[in-house]
């Protein structure tokens, strides 16, 4: 019998009763209230609303680093467009952001998006188009050097149109990784969120290049009926 992330069953006797239903309220295009019905049904988000995460994606990046141990005690981090901050809260604790964990090296993470986001206790956050000219070299003196993970989970706004949605991601992961080449130390890490299409070749076919393994992951967290995956860049180049 599957089991959700909580442990609980998710199949069999009394599934019925505790999913709930929406009706398509005036007004509500059918496809918002499936989208509401989905969220309300979701174990993920129901366990990041019991634990205080900002979002079920949270439990992505900690899959992620459950297999692949990037955040490690002592690790420089950059999240590029970290709101609402869910990454953030997870990698604080393993990386030891606060230095609360004893005979374990302190760890730094510096959060940047467009929008303004509530404060994180161990992450400095900075607003930040990381597209501008020289923003590069600003992160690195908000870190104080460079950076053994860069991780993004950034989306474009969706068009409704799968393909243009596919492209403008992919323009956002290369970005992503450009920047992550200028920022990253030797050995380092870049994890990012792309959308299967066609189009990332040229994306991992530069990652092969820079990095010593690339895998294109897809974590229990991501919703099966999505075409969302995650690149995981080890061992860079310099």
């Amino acid at each position: 019998m599957a089991k959700g992330p909580d442990g609980k069953n998710t199949s069999g006797r009394g599934q019925r009763d505790l999913t709930v239903k929406v009706k398509t309220a005036r007004g509500r295009r059918a496809s918002s209230t499936r989208w509401l019905q989905r969220q309300l049904n979701d174990p993920y988000v129901k366990r990041a609303q019991a634990e205080g995460y900002r979002g079920r994606a949270a439990f992505k990046i900690m899959e992620l680093d459950d297999r692949f141990r990037f955040l490690v005690p002592g690790a420089r981090v950059v999240d590029l467009g970290c709101a609402p901050g869910g990454w953030c809260q997870v990698a604080v604790p393993r990386i030891n952001a606060l230095g609360d964990r004893a005979g374990k090296r302190q760890g730094r993470l510096i959060g940047i998006d467009l929008q303004e986001v509530e404060p994180i206790a161990g992450a400095e956050i900075h607003q930040l188009d990381f597209m501008d000219e020289g923003a590069d070299e600003q992160v690195k003196a908000w870190l104080g050097g460079k950076a053994d993970v860069v991780m993004s989970d950034m989306a474009a706004s969706s068009s409704g149109h799968k393909q243009t949605d596919h492209l403008r991601i992919i323009a956002l992961c290369e970005a992503a990784a450009y920047l992550a080449f200028d920022v990253l130390e030797e050995g380092g890490t870049f994890v990012s969120k792309v959308l299967a299409g066609g189009a990332e070749g040229d994306l991992q076919k530069v990652l092969k290049q820079r990095f010593a393994k690339v895998a294109n992951v897809k974590p229990p967290a991501s919703r099966a009926d999505s075409s969302e995956k995650f690149v995981v860049a080890t061992g860079f180049r310099g």
